[in-house]
């Protein structure tokens, strides 16, 4: 958000902002100067920009302590929250994002363009600009529920909340869709058919479906997690495959040894086990997230692993709060890097 006082300190800014937006040259193909802080009010910005993929630069603080966190689009968190002491200046930039539907791949359009809004406890947005990503690396994600982005509080995917953890240069396209399993995915063309073809050359692509394959037997969950595998390389992309997020749901012991909370289906399928023994087979990176969630609500406890889940919300152990959305996000984030993945100067260590 703007914060300005008087005339003096409203000049001072517009200056700074038009030095800010004459630092770097629009790109031969925009014909169109950078998009700047014109499009904001005090807490959003709106970029009426086609889709693709865009860099996107803030200047934060104002003349007062400020704390600012940005999110966009479909409720996707791009930078967390920043905090800039009184009377300075902090620049950062993110690489976002804009598709058509903007969030699930089955869901409403929303709004076109770029929508952004500024949150935290003291937010101050001093200058922005937004240019279309030269040679962007991007992070496709295909996934259900607890990986897409949600519309609605109080629900958040994982992928929702990775974007923060990634700076310029590396964006994330989230192509999950909430109740789908591993034969839906592939046989609806608004998803893997349209997720295919975006695939380029040295993409990473993170697949993780598993809670809605209930009813799939091993042999077809094998065959459909091998044909995703198949189609990312077809395309130069690179898979990684991702095992589901645990629920929340506790022996009398206090762990989670339990078919319930470690994705084994009616017919015994073991989710994550058949995602690992893919993985091996087909030479593919794993993140091994049921096993990383396992410890980390079992370390917590029944009481402490609440704030992760919706349970206190509406008693739902599968699906995460952004609180626990982001931990989640967090632990992928530092799978990302120590499987060097993704590149170290791109991705934001420290929160």
């Amino acid at each position: 958000m703007r914060r300005f006082t008087g005339v003096r300190t409203a000049a001072l800014a517009a200056t700074a902002l038009t030095a800010l937006l004459s630092a770097a040259p629009a790109h031969a193909h925009d014909r169109q100067p950078p998009l700047g802080i014109a499009h904001c009010t005090a807490t959003a910005c709106h970029f009426d920009v086609p889709p693709g993929t865009y860099d996107v630069k803030v200047v934060l603080g104002g003349a007062t302590a400020s704390s600012t966190a940005v999110t966009g689009e479909t409720r996707r968190a791009l930078l967390p929250e920043t905090s800039v002491a009184a009377g300075e200046r902090a620049t950062r930039a993110f690489t976002v994002d804009v598709r058509t539907p903007e969030g699930e791949p089955t869901g409403a359009d929303g709004t076109p363009g770029l929508d952004l809004a500024f949150g935290g406890s003291a937010p101050a947005l001093a200058g922005i600009r937004v240019t279309p990503a030269r040679h962007p690396r991007q992070i496709l994600l295909i996934g259900d529920s607890t990986v897409c982005d949600q519309p609605a509080d109080p629900y958040s995917g994982w992928g929702q909340q990775l974007p923060q953890y990634l700076g310029k240069g590396l964006s994330v396209a989230n192509h999950a869709d909430s109740g789908e399993s591993t034969v839906t995915y592939l046989q609806n063309p608004q998803l893997w058919g349209t997720v295919q073809p975006l695939i380029r050359r040295g993409d990473l692509v993170l697949i993780q479906l598993a809670h809605n394959d209930k009813t799939t037997d091993e042999a077809t969950y094998r065959a459909n997690l091998e044909t995703l595998v198949a189609g990312v390389r077809e395309k130069g992309g690179r898979p990684v495959l991702v095992t589901p997020i645990v629920r929340r749901w506790f022996n009398s012991d206090g762990t989670l040894n339990n078919d319930t909370a470690l994705l084994v289906n009616g017919l015994g399928v073991n989710h994550p086990e058949v995602i690992r023994r893919v993985a091996a087979a087909e030479h593919v990176p794993l993140i091994d997230l049921t096993a990383k969630t396992k410890a980390l609500v079992e370390s917590l406890g029944v009481e402490g692993s609440k704030a992760l889940y919706l349970y206190n919300e509406k008693k739902d152990n599968t699906h995460t709060s952004a609180h626990g959305a982001t931990v989640y996000a967090g632990l992928v984030r530092d799978e990302l890097l120590a499987q060097h993945l993704v590149p170290t100067g791109r991705v934001r260590v420290e929160q």
